[in-house]
């Protein structure tokens, strides 16, 4: 097959970039020649990876390490004002900008025949309407395409079981859309005017699915609400992990993983993990006196600190660890809720305790209680006791376990870069 020209681009955020690796890295050891639109923040992953990065010209870079610096109320935010702030100020701004500068890119530099983003990339819709590549986006989260049959985004609701309550979460729905989207679709709209575009009518959440050629949504439908008018679009992929060298990395500590009663990994995020009183330091102190072995992800944030408070034989804190590597020795997740580390555990067979709200951490710890592979403490600021109480729960009770082993025999039976490479190359239909 001849070959491609690939541009991959994602949004500044790790959990936004790091599952499309996967696929970029699996198109580049075709013989495609694969590059990548994004934030200078990541030009040191792509150069190990060998990918060529064009970076932002006009667009902001608002990223994981400078957005408490660019809008120090960005933590303050919660709710409602937090779902419109995140809109206007992280995801709407920047579209035209994104589309002028992957339009020159196209017309100057490298004039691509595939272009693949992830869903929160919204110039997506601009670049099918006006450069008319095919556009392949990757959904890492969980699906949030506007569903008679499912609750309003963003709230942590579970799908209603009657007629009144799916009334309800229809109203919901376009109460809510109404607050946080009406002054942004606005701007919006006024942008793809400056673009001699018409307006767009339909919903936001709608735009990634709606302006694709194809949609490739990570994980199964057994971990999504069911859906009769699911778009056709949408192509579940199972677990769609990030590219891993087997020598990126080594655990440190092997022998330890056989000295201790129970194995339990402890991650509070990449971006919601600036105050570790939250999650991190609550689960340390609930479990430090247990025979359990506590292995800490930080993320880089005060990992120095944690380890001279917790310097204690079974804890371990790195500001990175392999989970793909370390849940396969893992008994318990505890998380606030991030989509890729779910499904990755979910992959291993392991259960999740997850407390989260932000992010849409909610609306993912809400499918893990519905599907009894975990428990969600409903609240991103948990006790020490609530966690020592649920996670002795959840060590005795086979319920979640045993949930979490069927999910993982379904996602063994998917080969994710065969299915989307099926689909883009072969136009599979």
């Amino acid at each position: 097959m001849t070959p491609k020209k690939i541009l991959f681009a994602t949004m500044p955020m790790d959990g936004h970039f790091n599952p499309l690796t996967g696929i970029a890295m699996h198109f580049k050891a075709k013989g495609h020649d694969v590059r990548w639109y994004c934030s200078q923040t990541y030009e040191e992953k792509l150069q190990k990876l060998g990918i060529p990065l064009y970076s932002y010209k006009r667009a902001r870079d608002v990223n994981s390490q400078n957005i408490h610096i660019l809008y120090p109320e960005f933590s303050e935010l919660k709710g409602i004002k937090k779902l419109k702030f995140d809109f206007e100020k992280i995801f709407l701004e920047n579209i035209e900008n994104h589309y002028i500068d992957i339009k020159e890119i196209y017309e100057t530099e490298f004039e691509f025949d595939l272009f693949f983003c992830d869903s929160a990339f919204y110039a997506l819709q601009i670049i099918n309407e006006k450069i008319g590549k095919p556009v392949c986006v990757v959904n890492p989260g969980p699906m949030l395409e506007i569903s008679r049959d499912t609750p309003p985004n963003f709230i942590g609701l579970t799908p209603a079981r009657t007629i009144v309550g799916k009334k309800l979460h229809q109203l919901m729905r376009i109460f809510m859309d109404k607050i946080i989207f009406t002054d942004g679709m606005k701007l919006y709209n006024n942008m793809r005017k400056s673009q001699d575009l018409p307006s767009y009518n339909g919903s936001f959440w709608d735009i990634s699915a709606d302006y694709s050629t194809l949609f490739f949504q990570s994980g199964i439908p057994e971990f999504e609400y069911f859906r009769s008018d699911l778009n056709p679009k949408v192509k579940f992929t199972g677990a769609l992990l990030p590219f891993k060298k087997v020598s990126d990395y080594r655990f440190k500590y092997p022998e330890k993983l056989k000295l201790y009663e129970k194995v339990i990994l402890i991650s509070q995020g990449t971006i919601d993990n600036k105050d570790q009183n939250k999650l991190i330091i609550p689960a340390l102190e609930a479990l430090k006196d247990k025979n359990y072995l506590l292995l800490v992800a930080t993320g880089n944030i005060n990992t120095d600190e944690l380890r001279k408070k917790y310097n204690l034989p079974n804890i371990i804190i790195e500001d990175f660890i392999d989970f793909d590597f370390i849940l396969d020795f893992t008994d318990l997740y505890i998380t606030n809720g991030g989509y890729g580390g779910v499904i990755l555990s979910l992959s291993k067979g392991i259960p999740i305790l997850t407390a989260g709200i932000t992010e849409g951490k909610n609306d993912i710890n809400a499918r893990i209680r519905y599907y009894k592979v975990g428990i969600d403490l409903k609240t991103e600021n948990p006790s020490s006791d609530k966690i020592r109480i649920k996670t002795e729960e959840m060590l005795v009770n086979k319920t979640f376990k045993d949930n979490a082993s069927r999910l993982q025999s379904i996602l063994r039976n998917y080969n994710t870069m065969k299915i989307i490479e099926d689909y883009v190359l072969e136009d599979k239909k």
